[in-house]
């Protein structure tokens, strides 16, 4: 085994031993373990909700994403940036009516805001099926980084076992706390890799980052520019729209909301996160640093272009420091969504079908889940696909599909009703069903539209859908429970 695995293999043991010499030995609750006792600071809640959202997706992801599609990257620094903007608005009333019901996960929210079991039960089914990919992602990318870096001497299928394996460990010993500060762990190390990788390379590699746009635009003409099919100004527009109204979607990053002890943690959050996105920034840079440098990386080959650049640069032990951050993307935000993911199957399945289960049986039963929702997504991960991008698109796609109930629910007077909101969330989840499973388009269905109709994000055409049936049917139900009331008083 060579010194770059070594070195990712003792950080991976250092988390562990942490994990479980600072675990809390007490009989911990379900509140205590997925939501961290709701005792987060400004700095916590910080570093939890920016370890969610910077993954792998930030790291092999975003320069992957570079090095295959080029100017196209940039629509992630403007979804995220619009996304934490708008935080500052839409967190706190969540925050407010979460503390107040002592609510646990995303379907609490849903199910108490419209007093709609069903609902919330519906939730509960799409967080799941949303989560998936996302841990896929995860999953994902410990596996490019074991194979890339062992030269083939390690598997792919071996690294996603292992990684699953330490990652189910992790996550069953230390719950929402440990995950928090192995945040923060993760977040001084990516910042610094990422920074250094995407100043260095440019500058080494072209002598500046302005002239390494240069080169580049001089050896493949139009690469920098959204190009004229495919991923369009129309497609950027609706991705980036989709995308930000689906970043709190999650239910790892809507859940993280409740561990705050108050609402003002938000605020000055939404401040200080599109800072933050510079990150994202450094590891496109390094994609672009490979265009001329690594060539001929097709499909989901091209998430391999930030850890093939490394190893033509620098010695071993540094690429193994590189692999060592790289394994800590997955693992981290891997561990939250593990947690959400069983919570939500424990407390929005199990206690719904028996309610009176005693809470130690229902905390016992969510660890268990643990391994349960780690297998499903090793399944999947393993019979391989898309891009790690791709994988993430497709994840909005569904998840956001969830924001205009949830908005709809914040306004003074609620425009939807339970069913309403019900059928907008089934239409628009079943339209990005459709698209994903039969791999039809737009175009599939309306081949004499515009080529800009065409051109549309399919995840915001199915939240088009979404709005509208939710509108007709909610009209429908309010004016019939009208009816009701007058002829029953």
């Amino acid at each position: 085994m060579n010194s770059a695995l070594w070195l990712i293999c003792a950080v991976v043991v250092a988390i562990l031993i942490l994990t479980v010499w600072g675990r809390n030995h007490r009989r911990v609750t379900l509140e205590q373990w997925a939501l961290g006792g709701r005792r987060f600071g400004a700095v916590l809640v910080f570093l939890l909700m920016a370890g969610e959202i910077y993954t792998t997706f930030t790291f092999l992801g975003a320069s992957g994403f570079a090095y295959g599609k080029g100017g196209t990257v940039f629509y992630i620094l403007t979804y995220t940036c619009l996304a934490f903007v708008t935080s500052y608005w839409l967190l706190p009333p969540i925050w407010r009516f979460a503390n107040e019901m002592r609510l646990v996960t995303q379907p609490d929210f849903f199910e108490q805001k419209y007093d709609s079991p069903g609902l919330g039960f519906l939730v509960t089914l799409v967080g799941l099926v949303a989560l998936i990919p996302y841990l896929i992602l995860q999953l994902k990318g410990l596996g490019i980084i074991a194979e890339t870096l062992s030269g083939g001497e390690i598997s792919k299928s071996r690294a996603v076992i292992l990684g699953a394996a330490v990652m189910a460990l992790y996550v069953i010993a230390s719950g929402m706390r440990g995950s928090a500060w192995a945040a923060a762990v993760k977040d001084v190390t990516i910042w610094i890799i990422c920074a250094f990788l995407g100043l260095y390379l440019p500058y080494h590699y072209y002598g500046g980052i302005g002239a390494m746009f240069e080169q580049i635009e001089m050896a493949r003409p139009g690469f920098l520019a959204l190009p004229n099919t495919g991923e369009t100004i129309v497609w950027y527009c609706s991705t980036v729209a989709l995308s930000a109204l689906g970043l709190y979607m999650w239910p790892h990053t809507f859940s993280s909301v409740y561990t705050s002890r108050s609402e003002g943690a938000f605020r000055r959050n939404a401040v200080l996160m599109p800072l933050y996105s510079l990150v994202m920034l450094f590891a496109m840079l390094v994609g672009f640093a490979a265009v001329l440098k690594i060539p001929g990386l097709q499909g989901d080959e091209i998430d391999l272009a930030l850890l093939k650049l490394s190893i033509a640069t620098f010695d071993p032990w540094f690429v193994g420091v590189i692999g060592a951050a790289g394994v800590l993307t997955a693992l981290v935000p891997g561990s939250t969504i593990v947690i959400v993911g069983s919570t939500l199957i424990s407390t929005n399945i199990l206690r719904k079908l028996a309610p009176s289960i005693p809470d130690r049986l229902v905390t016992g039963f969510t660890k268990c889940s643990v391994l349960l929702m780690t297998a499903i997504a090793v399944f999947f991960t393993l019979m391989g696909g898309e891009s790690i991008v791709a994988i993430l698109i497709m994840g909005y796609s569904i998840v956001t599909q969830l924001f205009p109930a949830l908005f709809a629910s914040l306004l003074p007077k609620n425009p939807f009703t339970k069913e309403g909101a019900a059928a907008g969330i089934i239409v628009g989840v079943g339209t990005v069903g459709v698209v994903v499973t039969t791999g039809l388009t737009i175009a599939s269905f309306f081949p004499n539209a515009p080529a800009t109709v065409k051109q549309i994000n399919t995840g915001f055409i199915a939240l088009s859908l979404n709005v509208l049936v939710a509108l007709l049917v909610s009209v429908a139900t309010a004016q019939r429970q009208t009816s009701s009331a007058r002829f029953n008083p």
